[in-house]
């Protein structure tokens, strides 16, 4: 299993011994991190921030990749341990599972490499000049075609299934002409059911009627719709694989 443990023994250590920081690392402090923990050679520049994590442009052996690092404190993030590093390296964990298991369910999502701690590298979606804008910042040449292939990609995710937490034109990028989507970290595994299978269910549903009805809003002046409820009907139907809503 590639993600377990959490923690390494250095910073298993330094709980113990109670040398470890509990602040923010700054911007020279994570790039250190990075490239200490093998997951670059170089880190080229800082190319996005979110409401928990910033996202770096980095080179391995010259190869562009992006590493999703989790902050520590400057974060949405509420609960966990008072030791952040060890619930946020929790999350990159739970994102580089989620990801992983997209990505070999065919889904368009950007390819995971390692995590190590609270970083998460991946496939670089952009150029020279920057990253894939997101679909939000984006005026599509085919909208009917584009998000056609989004809800080809939620049909993916729920063959192995996934249903995306945050499904939204913030986290969808447009790139080389056709939708990616991002940000796995509140993905529900519907496959791995847990406590009562239809509570996982209905919130299975109700993530996916509010990512639906997010991106018919973003291409409602375009004139195309996904017609919700058929749709979040048949997934869920793919998605009770056990019967419990029959």
């Amino acid at each position: 299993m590639p993600n377990a443990p959490y923690l390494d023994k250095s910073v298993q250590w330094r709980i113990r011994t109670g040398q470890i920081d509990f602040q923010e690392p700054g911007y020279h402090d994570t790039v250190q991190a990075i490239l200490s923990a093998g997951l670059a050679t170089e880190v080229v520049r800082l190319i996005s921030g979110g409401k928990e994590a910033d996202v770096y442009l980095v080179r391995y052996k010259g190869a562009p990749m992006a590493v999703k690092a989790y902050r520590l404190y400057r974060t949405s993030h509420r609960g966990g341990r008072a030791i952040k590093v060890d619930t946020m390296g929790w999350m990159a964990a739970r994102e580089f599972e989620m990801l992983h298991h997209a990505w070999k369910g065919g889904a368009r999502v950007p390819t995971p490499a390692r995590r190590v701690e609270n970083f998460l590298a991946m496939r670089y979606l952009g150029d020279e000049d920057g990253p894939a804008p997101r679909l939000k910042d984006v005026k599509v040449e085919r909208p009917e075609g584009v998000l056609k292939q989004i809800v080809e990609d939620v049909e993916r995710l729920a063959d192995v299934g996934l249903v995306h937490g945050d499904l939204s034109p913030y986290n969808v990028l447009l790139y080389r002409g056709e939708p990616w989507m991002i940000d796995f970290p509140d993905c529900v595994r519907v496959d791995r059911l847990g406590g009562s299978p239809w509570r996982r269910l209905d919130e299975a549903a109700n993530l996916l009627r509010r990512g639906l009805n997010a991106l018919n809003v973003h291409f409602r002046n375009e004139h195309v719709a996904v017609e919700v409820e058929p749709f979040v009907e048949r997934i869920i139907a793919k998605l009770d694989r056990r019967g419990v809503l029959r």
